[in-house]
């Protein structure tokens, strides 16, 4: 496929804002590793028992084989519209188009989802200081305050978002890290750990299951691919970022599965912990006002992953709105921040919509992180396996053989395909059967679209991922 090099002129993004740092932390802040380590852990310990860390493990491998996929795209190609315009250099313009509405699908999702999230986590955390607030009204407010924030910091610039991003999700990091140092090594429970070292108890399935949670724990972690038109040295930050984060943030879950596990050994069942880091603490004996602390960066992380994917929306949309797959006005930039300001606000009050509207109906905040979350995460497992199926046709077309590709690919698809089939096999009851037939019915809606572009603006569909592409001689 022929790609149309657009210059800044055009596309209004700024070209070169983004240093290698600020690159990684929108991967970082994406996958929310904090959030992730509060709330899953327990999850997969239900499945996998003393092999959480294994699955763990398994799952960080299936992420990088993806990422190996991805990083051959960057290493060749920069672009603002991120898996969407990868896809089209091996699969044309119906697998480009695939790929791009189910990753804003992921995107918006997992925004919202997270949304849910930091809501839950900040009343935990003002409880915890003595100023409760609760109730319907409280938390839809919190949703549209926060919410708002979230597409502020996005209009405002990329490296704004990238940079409080970095730092909430950083600080959250750290806190939670250093407290599980204190646990293993003070807080009553083995620091080698024989029950999980030799797999006590464990059966290959619910090694198998809990991969499931595992691999959703990274959902996100290409997102820097995204600023490939606005990054320092496209070609070698972006495809940096995406492999050391999901390899550094998976040893971090090793670990993070590791001790609590190991820590909840004296305490009960894991599995049944609502809040597993709070009663960590408290068993190894840390001072009360650690307790807000970790609710805060835990908060503060989910605020982050709001931020991350609204960043991504707003470039997919952004891109297709300039090839005329979605309306021409989308497809403009803010004159002074040089931020895809309206494709940003067409889709970020949605986002916020929907929590708030969930808040209304009195779902819990949890709640809504699993749900949403889900719904959004079954986008992005059809985009990486997408991605993943175009990569050695697209380096076939380059001349390039690499013998990992074919591995990755294998590893990439299938691990996506058994993610999915655990989900929805046997069907889910309620609300998780609700949420897999509304993503059905989504991509549906969106595949009804793509028929009428290509029966009636042909031309629109031979744009696809044609546009906002830069190449390794242009740099």
């Amino acid at each position: 496929m022929t790609q149309t090099p657009v210059t800044q002129a055009e596309n209004g993004l700024k070209k070169g804002a983004m240093s290698a740092g600020e690159v990684v932390a929108q991967a970082l802040a994406n996958i929310a590793p904090s959030a992730v380590i509060a709330f899953s852990v327990a999850g997969i310990y239900a499945s996998s028992g003393n092999a959480s860390w294994l699955s763990f493990t398994l799952a960080t491998i299936v992420i990088l084989a993806v990422g190996y996929c991805i990083a051959q795209f960057a290493k060749r190609r920069a672009s603002a519209g991120s898996l969407y315009n990868y896809a089209a250099q091996g699969l044309g313009p119906f697998g480009a188009y695939l790929t791009g509405v189910t990753l804003i699908i992921g995107c918006f999702g997992i925004a919202a989802g997270s949304l849910g999230g930091a809501v839950y986590h900040f009343t935990v955390f003002s409880s915890q200081i003595g100023l409760p607030i609760e109730g319907t009204a409280w938390n839809v407010l919190l949703a549209v305050v926060i919410g708002s924030l979230a597409t502020l910091f996005t209009v405002w610039g990329i490296r704004l978002s990238a940079r409080i991003s970095l730092i909430l999700e950083v600080v959250s990091i750290t806190i939670i890290t250093l407290m599980l140092v204190v646990v293993l090594f003070w807080g009553g429970g083995p620091v080698v750990d024989t029950d999980q070292l030799t797999l006590s108890g464990a059966a290959p399935h619910g090694v198998a299951v809990g991969m499931v949670l595992g691999i959703l724990g990274f959902v996100g972690f290409s997102s820097s691919d995204a600023l490939g038109r606005e990054a320092k040295d496209p070609f070698k930050a972006i495809p940096r970022a995406i492999m050391w984060s999901a390899f550094g943030v998976g040893l971090l879950y090793i670990f993070a599965s590791y001790v609590q596990v190991a820590g909840f050994h004296s305490l009960g069942d894991l599995g049944a912990s609502a809040n597993p880091l709070d009663e960590l603490a408290k068993a190894a004996g840390l001072p009360d006002w650690i307790r807000p602390v970790l609710s805060l960066g835990v908060t503060a992380s989910f605020f982050a992953v709001v931020v991350a994917p609204i960043n991504v929306i707003g470039r997919i949309v952004f891109v297709m709105g300039k090839e005329g797959v979605l309306p021409a006005s989308l497809g403009r930039t803010h004159r002074t921040q040089q931020t895809p300001h309206r494709a940003i606000l067409a889709v970020a009050p949605g986002v916020v919509l929907l929590t708030a509207v969930l808040f209304a109906l009195g779902v819990d905040g949890m709640e809504i992180v699993v749900n949403v979350d889900t719904y959004g995460t079954y986008g992005y497992m059809i985009a990486y396996a997408v991605v993943a199926l175009a990569t050695p046709i697209f380096l076939r077309r380059e001349g390039v053989r690499l013998p990992l590709v074919w591995p990755c690919v294998v590893v990439s698809v299938a691990g996506m395909a058994y993610v999915f089939w655990v989900n929805v096999v046997p069907w889910p009851q309620w609300p998780l059967n609700f949420v897999v037939l509304a993503f059905f019915a989504t991509v549906l809606v969106t595949l009804a679209w793509y028929g009428y572009l290509r029966s009636a603006r042909p031309a629109a569909i031979r744009a696809i991922g044609s546009t906002e592409t830069d190449f390794p001689e242009m740099a």
